[in-house]
């Protein structure tokens, strides 16, 4: 029979829809649909040779040789504009702020054709730390209240240029999805007097069954109530309400899992689409003891409708025990994950 979840965090309820539900691995791209990417193209403005077709670099971290290895720029196209001051209005039933912020990339590779799942650790070693640095350079700016880190991976997840990137867009607003979970994680920390993120990890480390690795500082499972197939969480396991608060044994520990998870789903069901984001406490809420970051990954395998778009409630045609025990499984490739 059919169940109903709910996530203790959001207060969302999903459909598992047991009767119909898929096989993890039926989910999986056809060999198919999967086409090479050449390490390097030459009219793309990300790729080595290139950087005059993008603004100026913010953060650049290179080699001894002096090549780059990461980069930061600002958004050709960007969705907040980086001049003016925030000015807030009132009219009537109408609130409106000027369109001020931050948004950048973030290049993450100079090869076009590797993303995350096939870098080496040091590789991912270097986004994450570059994560870190652009996030904090983006709290001190005093217009930003609220900074988003993000990855769109292929068409399905909205991604526009193939070369490997991620994006952080600094907000003058704390939107109200954030707004709505702190008010939930105040709620459960007035009455039981602990961190409900902190509760969540410590109930999914002890049960395991949708746990997908481990490591000394971080944990990634399927959550009991999963809006759709394979979406997981990445957890630190110090309670930590902002991402800026990481420390670099931590960032090490992050890379190696990222790129452990990524691979899992590369290797498992043939690189699909996804988006990944850091869920973090705005910049007002940096020590908040009932809050705690994590980083969510959200493959994209199925399609919102019309029922998830009229009742807020997602059906998820996969059981999270099942995919998490299926990741569990998947073998990577000894000679990169040799430490894994």
């Amino acid at each position: 029979m059919p169940e109903l979840r709910q996530n203790p965090i959001t207060k969302q309820w999903v459909i598992i829809a047991t009767e119909r539900a898929k096989r993890p691995q039926d989910l999986a791209k056809k060999a198919a649909d999967i086409k090479p990417v050449p390490s390097y193209v030459e009219q793309c403005p990300f790729c080595p040779g290139n950087e005059r077709l993008t603004p100026p670099e913010s953060l650049r971290i290179g080699d001894a040789a002096g090549k780059w290895q990461v980069r930061v720029v600002a958004n050709r196209f960007a969705a907040l504009s980086s001049d003016g001051e925030r000015v807030r209005k009132h009219e009537g039933l109408h609130n409106t702020v000027n369109g001020v912020g931050i948004h950048n990339v973030i290049i993450e590779t100079p090869d076009h054709s590797k993303s995350i799942a096939l870098l080496s650790h040091a590789e991912v070693e270097l986004i994450v730390q570059c994560y870190r640095d652009s996030y904090i350079a983006a709290l001190h700016d005093p217009r930003v209240e609220n900074v988003t880190l993000f990855k769109n991976h292929g068409l399905a997840a909205g991604t526009s240029l193939e070369h490997p990137h991620s994006q952080l867009i600094a907000t003058p607003i704390i939107p109200p999805d954030i707004r709505y979970r702190m008010e939930e994680a105040l709620r459960y920390y007035d009455w039981s007097g602990e961190c409900i993120f902190c509760k969540v990890l410590s109930d999914e480390i002890a049960e395991r069954i949708r746990l997908v690795e481990e490591t000394e500082h971080f944990a990634s499972f399927i959550p009991f109530a999963a809006l759709t197939p394979f979406s997981l969480w990445i957890y630190p396991k110090r309670h930590m309400a902002s991402f800026g608060e990481i420390h670099p044994e931590e960032m090490r520990d992050l890379a190696g899992m990222l790129r452990l998870v990524l691979a899992k789903l590369y290797y498992g069901l043939a690189n699909p689409d996804y988006n990944y984001i850091v869920r973090s406490a705005p910049s007002e809420g940096r020590y908040l003891r009932y809050y705690h970051w994590y980083l969510t990954v959200i493959p994209r395998l199925t399609r919102t409708a019309g029922f998830e778009l009229g009742s807020g409630m997602y059906i998820n045609p996969t059981i999270p025990e099942a995919n998490a025990e299926f990741l569990r499984s998947v073998a990577l490739p000894s000679e990169a994950f040799a430490s894994a």
